[in-house]
C-alpha cells in the first residue's frame, strides 16, 4: 500500500480483532449498511484504501460496494472468507478461472 492509505476491515468481531492488532481500522459486527456508509466516506474523504469484507459483506452489494468494485482506483474491495468456516470458502475469482482455463484449472 502506499504511504498514507488506509486498510479498512468489516466484518464479525473475531475477525476483525486480529487486523486491529496490526493496526487496521476496523469495524467490527458491521451490515450491509455500515460498509456503505465507510465506502462513501472514503470517497467523500478522497481515501486511497484497501478494504476488506467478510463474504457475508462482500456479497451483500449496494451502491457504493458495486461502484467501487466497477471503477477500481484509490479505493481496492476485496473478500475475506469467514472465521467461522474458511474452508468453505470461494472466492468469486475461482469462477472466471475455471471459464477462460476450464474446469480442472483450479484442482
Amino acid at each position: 500500500m502506499t504511504p498514507g492509505a488506509r486498510l479498512v476491515v468489516l466484518g464479525s468481531a473475531g475477525l476483525t480483532e486480529g487486523f486491529s492488532l496490526i493496526g487496521a481500522e476496523v469495524h467490527p459486527d458491521a451490515d450491509p449498511a455500515r460498509v456503505e456508509e465507510v465506502l462513501a466516506q472514503l470517497v467523500k474523504d478522497g481515501s486511497e484504501a484497501l478494504v476488506l469484507l467478510e463474504s457475508n459483506l462482500a456479497h451483500a452489494g449496494g451502491v457504493w460496494l458495486n461502484r467501487l468494485r466497477n471503477e477500481g482506483g484509490r479505493i481496492v474491495v476485496t473478500e475475506l472468507p469467514p472465521l467461522a468456516a474458511p474452508h468453505d470458502y470461494a472466492p468469486a475469482v475461482d469462477e472466471v478461472v475455471r471459464a477462460v482455463l476450464g474446469p480442472e484449472a483450479l484442482r
